[in-house]
C-alpha cells in the first residue's frame, strides 16, 4: 500500500482521537525523520520532547536487543537488575530518595497524587485533603492527572472528577495563599508549563512556594515530565534553583522512546505515605523499560548531553529572538534550554503545515504558540536549518 492509503486504513481502524498530520513516518535517524515514501524532514519535536538522544542511537539500540534476549518481564513480585540499577541512577541524577516505575507521565502524576493524599491521611485520619494546582497547566488525561489539569476545556467533558481541587496563578503566591486551607495537603505545578505555553516558574515564586509548605506541612509536588531529562539545561528544571520538592514526576526522555515514567520522593514521605498494598502496576519497572532507563542515563553522561543543551539552548533563543524582531506577527519568545515558544497574533496551524510540507516538523502549545522541543543532541546548523525552513513557512512565496 502507498502512504495515503495506510492512512485510509488508519481512519478506519483507529479511535479518532487525534487530528494527525497526513504522513506515515517510518525511520529516524540523529534530527532526522523518514516518512514511508523516502521524504525526509528535520525534527523539531523529539516525539514531544522524549527522543533526547536522536533516533538511531546504536548503544541504546543495541542496549534494549540485549535486554530482549535476556528477559522482557517478569512481576513486581519479584526483583530485576535493570530496575534495581535504574533506580539507583535516577537517585544519583535527581537527589530524590525514593522510586516507582510507571508506564507514562500521567501515571506518575496518578501515583504522586496518591503518596500525597496517604501522607496527609495517616497524619490526621481524614479523607477530606484538599490539593492546589495551576490555571494552564496541564498534567495528563487520566482521571486524577485531568482534575488537576488546569485547562476546563480538557476537563469539563469528563467530569466529575477526583474532588477537592482548587486552582491558583502560576508565579502569584498571593492567589496560591488565597487557595490554602487547613484541608492543604500538597501544591502541584510543572517547574516550566508545556502545553500551557512554555511559561517557566519564577526562582522567587518556587522558594516562597517551599517555604510555606514546609511552614504548614503541605508537600510540593513538581511534574517535570516534559521540562525534565535535560531539556533546560539540568537534569530537572528545579535544580538551577535548588528548590527540592517533596514528590517529583518524570517521564517522556526519561525512556527516549520505551513507555516509561516514575514518580520519586524523599525519603520522609516515602516512609510515611505508600505502604505495601497502597499501589500497583503490572508492567511499570519491568526489564525492558529500566534497560531503557538505564542505558539513557548513561548516555546523558558519556555523551554530555547537558553540555550540548547548554551550548546549543542560548543560540537557539538569539535566532528566535531574531525572528520575533523581523516578524510583526510574532508577539512574544517564551521559554528556558531546549523548550522554547514563539507567540503569534494568530493561529499557527498554518504556519505549521507549511513547515511540515518543507521538511520541518514542529508543534503547538496552544492555537497561537509554536513548540519547539528538538532532540537534545542538535547543533547550531540545525537551528539555521530550522529558521530558514520557518521563515519560508512564515512567509510563504
Amino acid at each position: 500500500m502507498n502512504m495515503k492509503e495506510y492512512i485510509e486504513e488508519a481512519e478506519k481502524d483507529l479511535l479518532h482521537t487525534y487530528n494527525r498530520y497526513q504522513i506515515v513516518l517510518e525511520r529516524g535517524d540523529g534530527v532526522r525523520l523518514y516518512d514511508m515514501e523516502g521524504k525526509e524532514y528535520l525534527d523539531f519535536v523529539a516525539g514531544i520532547a522524549v527522543f533526547a538522544l536522536g533516533y538511531h542511537n546504536k548503544e541504546y539500540n543495541d542496549a534494549l536487543k540485549g535486554q530482549i534476549d535476556k528477559i522482557i518481564h517478569t512481576s513486581n513480585y519479584y526483583y530485576n537488575k535493570p530496575a534495581i540499577q535504574a533506580a539507583k541512577k535516577l537517585k544519583k541524577v535527581s537527589g530524590m530518595d525514593r522510586v516507582f516505575f510507571t508506564n507514562s507521565g500521567a501515571e506518575a502524576v496518578e501515583g504522586a497524587l496518591k503518596a500525597a493524599r496517604k501522607y496527609a491521611y495517616l497524619k490526621d485520619g481524614r479523607t477530606d485533603h484538599e490539593i492546589i494546582a495551576m490555571n494552564h497547566s496541564f498534567h495528563g488525561r487520566t482521571f486524577g492527572a485531568l482534575a488537576v489539569t488546569g485547562n476546563p476545556k480538557y476537563r469539563e467533558p469528563f467530569e466529575p472528577l477526583i474532588g477537592n481541587i482548587r486552582f491558583a496563578k502560576l508565579n502569584d503566591m498571593e492567589s496560591v495563599k488565597a487557595q490554602i486551607t487547613d484541608k492543604t495537603c500538597a501544591i502541584i505545578l510543572e517547574t516550566v508549563q508545556g502545553e500551557g505555553g512554555l511559561i517557566p516558574a519564577e526562582e522567587n515564586f518556587l522558594k516562597e512556594l517551599r517555604a510555606l509548605c514546609d511552614e504548614r506541612d503541605i508537600l510540593l509536588i513538581l511534574d517535570e515530565i516534559q521540562c525534565g531529562m535535560g531539556r533546560t539545561g539540568y537534569m530537572y528544571a528545579w535544580q538551577k534553583y535548588g528548590v527540592k520538592p517533596d514528590i517529583m514526576t518524570t517521564a517522556k526522555a526519561l525512556g527516549c522512546g520505551v513507555p516509561v515514567g516514575a514518580f520519586l520522593m524523599t525519603e520522609r514521605v516515602g516512609s510515611r505515605s505508600l505502604e505495601a498494598g497502597d499501589h500497583g502496576t503490572t508492567y511499570g519497572g519491568n526489564p525492558l523499560a529500566c534497560a531503557a532507563v538505564e542505558k539513557v542515563l548513561d548516555l546523558f553522561e558519556e555523551e554530555h548531553i547537558i553540555d550540548n543543551v547548554n551550548k546549543v539552548a542560548p543560540y537557539l533563543e538569539k535566532r528566535l529572538d531574531e525572528l520575533k524582531e523581523k516578524y510583526g506577527c510574532i508577539k512574544e519568545r517564551r521559554g528556558t534550554g531546549l523548550m522554547q515558544g514563539l507567540v503569534f497574533e494568530e493561529p499557527v496551524g498554518g504556519i505549521i503545515n507549511r513547515a511540515l510540507e518543507n521538511g520541518l516538523i514542529l508543534i503547538n502549545a496552544g492555537p497561537n504558540i509554536i513548540r519547539f522541543v528538538p532532540p537534545l543532541i542538535i547543533t547550531t546548523e540545525n537551528v539555521d536549518e530550522m529558521i530558514s525552513i520557518l521563515e519560508r513557512s512564515i512567509m510563504p512565496v
